[in-house]
């Protein structure tokens, strides 16, 4: 439970999209997207409402500020993601194209695109200039809960009800990586700032940590997509590039903050300090 001005609000945090709230911090701010349709900027020193934006009809479960803090960008039960200028609370653009809830949505490096997962298990990129839909990316068979751009706004990793981890290619569209692991809904994804491993949080309770690397590109063109397997050993093939991938978990999370029970199935690449850490805190490898 937490106290914010004259107004209870109880929620629970999933990875950046909460039920039924969403938070995103930017300095002594706090934007919360609400189950009362409403987007609201908070004084985390004082407690103190600021502004409140109205415009979805429906729960807004994901909010994000673009790279230089000039606009706010919002996804809702109500189908539609949203464009706010964060200063003034105003509606800048509706993007409509989705057919069912819009769980995440996130805005590329560079701040000219928008990447949304939806209900409709569907990922859709955006133009946030005109609000013109890009691509849509279809290859989930089940509700797309997150989404995120890499880094350098190339890849877009996503995960689902369907129980997997997909890697796009942002330009093209094309599904780059499937990784099978998880026996649940995988309710979050994140690629690593070098784009070398995801890290996934799921309904099953386990979070895992997956290697990908590049392991060789003599693979024809025509070869299938072979997904990995449940031991994580299988080799996973780029059907449009011509390449392999070693797609492995490398790491299955313990319960709680606490790293007992949690097993490091390959310890390459770790630092001796990172090794020390997670055997000081009950980890094995």
């Amino acid at each position: 439970m937490r106290y914010l001005g004259n107004i209870f609000y109880r929620y629970m945090v999933i990875h950046m999209v909460s039920i039924p709230f969403n938070f995103l911090l930017i300095t002594k701010k706090l934007y919360l997207g609400s189950a009362d349709s409403t987007i609201r900027l908070w004084d985390t020193l004082y407690g103190n409402q600021l502004l409140c934006l109205k415009g979805h009809s429906d729960i807004v479960y994901s909010v994000g500020f673009s790279p230089d803090g000039s606009k706010l960008v919002s996804g809702s039960e109500d189908k539609t993601i949203r464009l706010w200028d964060p200063l003034s609370g105003k509606q800048l653009l509706i993007l409509e194209g989705h057919s069912s809830i819009v769980y995440s949505v996130q805005f590329s490096h560079d701040g000219n695109r928008i990447v949304s997962g939806s209900a409709d298990k569907t990922i859709r990129l955006w133009d946030v200039s005109s609000g013109k839909q890009l691509l849509s990316l279809k290859g989930h068979f089940d509700v797309v809960y997150s989404v995120h751009f890499s880094s350098d706004g190339e890849k877009i990793v996503s995960s689902s009800a369907d129980k997997t981890i997909r890697l796009w290619d942002a330009l093209s569209g094309k599904q780059l990586q499937c990784l099978e692991g998880h026996s649940k809904a995988v309710r979050c994804a994140h690629l690593s700032f070098d784009g070398n491993k995801i890290v996934s949080g799921s309904w099953d309770t386990t979070i895992r940590l997956w290697s990908l690397s590049s392991t060789r590109d003599d693979i024809s063109s025509n070869s299938s997509l072979i997904h990995p397997s449940a031991d994580d050993k299988q080799p996973l093939s780029d059907v449009q590039n011509g390449k392999s991938f070693s797609c492995k978990c490398i790491w299955q999370g313990g319960s709680c903050l606490s790293l007992t029970g949690s097993t490091w199935k390959d310890a390459k690449g770790l630092t001796l300090l990172q090794k020390s850490v997670v055997e000081r805190y009950g980890g094995a490898f």
